[in-house]
């Protein structure tokens, strides 16, 4: 007996197949090098059920890893709640606090489990709890696509404009990571989508980093929302032509006004999209001489851009540069001369 390996009959659902004088409280508590126990796998693997309820007693259920974790946080987090005697599901238990501040409930948000929590324990405060970054409830669940599971009298307004350490909402959160379709349309007003991190970027900074501008709604997407400034002074709209989602805008919100704004270094989103190679997503008709030809503070043109960054394959055929000739290159060599800037 002693030679039974418990942790990988915990991770393969096999705990219920050992001799129940295996299964002593001894065992089940030992840890691995990294602070694990046996009971912590069953708890993230939903092998809880297999053991005595004996067993499954506050002090056990809330011994933690190195990491501060208990089962309860694994069980949580991995959907087995249900596997843990509903006595022990109270507030003081669901609190316990990982290293970095996440709680059982914390967990359960980010797996989707606060449904299998007794009717009538969560609350908004609880919600509203925060780990050692700030993060609510609802931020984990933002992050991790859940939020359609979250009890839907607890978005509101006032719970989704909850910042955490870096000033993000919950909606900043979902947004950046493609969620937002789970928060109510109502909810999604101007005025949530452009309040500010800390960092004075706004959801539709993060949509367009991300690639999720198709997400908020068009009426939010004006010329004057998407050249708002950041600390560093990038817009949503240079955000949108660096990461090649300009095509996420509706097409009657794209304009040349916009695609000749600058940010602070004087680069105009055409210059974003050429040196990362989506000059190729803008509509042709605004790829002119005017446009192409603007500079930056440095005097960088887009076509300069494209060039220096390899893609000048994507330049209209007109602004391709010609091969230098012979001479061309002995003047350069010489120093008269030197190549087109960019």
């Amino acid at each position: 007996m002693e030679n039974l390996d418990l942790f990988a009959a915990a991770r393969d659902g096999q705990l219920g197949a050992l001799p129940a004088a295996a299964l002593t409280a001894e065992a089940l508590l030992k840890p691995n090098a990294s602070g694990n126990t046996p009971l912590h796998l069953a708890a993230k693997y939903g092998s809880l059920g297999q053991l005595s309820p004996a067993l499954l007693t506050a002090e056990h259920l809330l011994r933690k890893n190195d990491a501060g974790y208990t089962s309860l946080h694994l069980a949580a987090r991995y959907g087995h709640l249900a596997q843990i005697p509903s006595a022990l599901l109270t507030r003081e238990n669901l609190l316990v606090r990982s290293n970095s501040g996440y709680t059982p409930l914390h967990q359960a948000a980010s797996g989707g489990a606060l449904g299998q929590l007794p009717a009538g324990l969560l609350t908004t405060d609880l919600v509203l709890t925060k780990t050692d970054s700030g993060n609510t409830l609802l931020h984990e669940a933002a992050e991790q696509g859940t939020l359609d599971r979250i009890p839907a009298n607890f978005l509101t307004r006032e719970t989704l404009a909850t910042t955490n350490v870096s000033g993000e909402t919950v909606l900043h959160v979902a947004v950046f990571n493609g969620h937002l379709d789970q928060v109510p349309r109502t909810l999604l007003t101007a005025a949530s989508l452009l309040a500010k991190t800390a960092s004075h970027d706004t959801c539709l900074h993060a949509a367009a980093i991300a690639g999720h501008l198709d997400q908020i709604p068009p009426e939010v997407l004006t010329h004057e929302n998407l050249v708002l400034p950041s600390k560093s002074g990038h817009t949503p709209i240079h955000a949108a032509a660096e990461s090649g989602y300009l095509n996420q805008i509706p097409r009657d919100r794209l304009t040349i006004d916009l695609l000749i704004s600058r940010n602070d270094f004087g680069d105009t989103p055409l210059h974003a999209a050429a040196v990362e190679g989506h000059l190729k997503d803008i509509p042709r008709e605004f790829l002119n001489r005017a446009t192409m030809m603007m500079r930056n503070y440095n005097g960088g043109t887009p076509i300069g851009a494209a060039i220096r960054y390899g893609h000048a394959d994507q330049l209209p055929d007109e602004f391709v540069p010609k091969a230098p000739t012979a001479f061309a290159k002995f003047l350069y060599r010489l120093g008269v001369s030197r190549p087109p800037a960019g």
